[in-house]
C-alpha cells in the first residue's frame, strides 16, 4: 500500500486545524474517552471516523507507524493539537493530568481562557 497519499491527508488536516482527532465510530470506549475530554475542556476538535472515510485504511497505517515511533501500541484514538502528533488516548489522559494539555491547546487557538 502506497502510505504516500494518506500520509499528506493527515499532514494537510493536521497542520490546517488546532486539533485534530483521528477516531472510529461506534463503541470504541477509547476513542469516545477523548472526544469527551477535548468537548469537555471546551475544545471542538476536526474529528476524522476513519471507518467512514474513503482512504481510512490508509490513514490508519500511517497512523500506527506514528504511534509506534511514539512508544504507543494503539494508534486509535490519535490526536494532533496545533500541527503537531500528541500521541493517543495514554499520553492525551497524562497530559491532561500533569497540567500539560490546556497551555497546548491554549498554543493551538483552541482555547480562548
Amino acid at each position: 500500500m502506497n502510505l504516500e497519499y494518506p500520509y499528506e491527508i493527515v499532514k494537510q488536516l493536521a497542520s490546517s486545524n488546532a486539533v485534530v482527532l483521528f477516531s472510529t465510530s461506534g463503541n470504541d470506549c477509547m476513542c469516545t474517552v477523548a472526544k469527551r475530554l477535548l468537548l469537555g475542556l471546551g475544545v471542538a476538535p476536526i474529528t476524522i471516523e476513519l471507518d467512514h472515510h474513503v482512504a481510512g485504511p490508509g490513514i490508519q497505517a500511517v497512523l500506527s507507524r506514528l504511534a509506534a515511533d511514539h512508544g504507543s501500541r494503539q494508534p486509535i484514538p490519535a490526536v494532533f493539537v496545533g500541527g503537531k502528533f500528541l500521541g493517543g488516548i495514554e499520553t492525551l489522559i497524562a497530559s491532561h493530568i500533569n497540567g500539560t494539555l490546556i497551555p497546548l491547546l491554549k498554543d493551538a487557538g483552541a482555547l480562548w481562557l
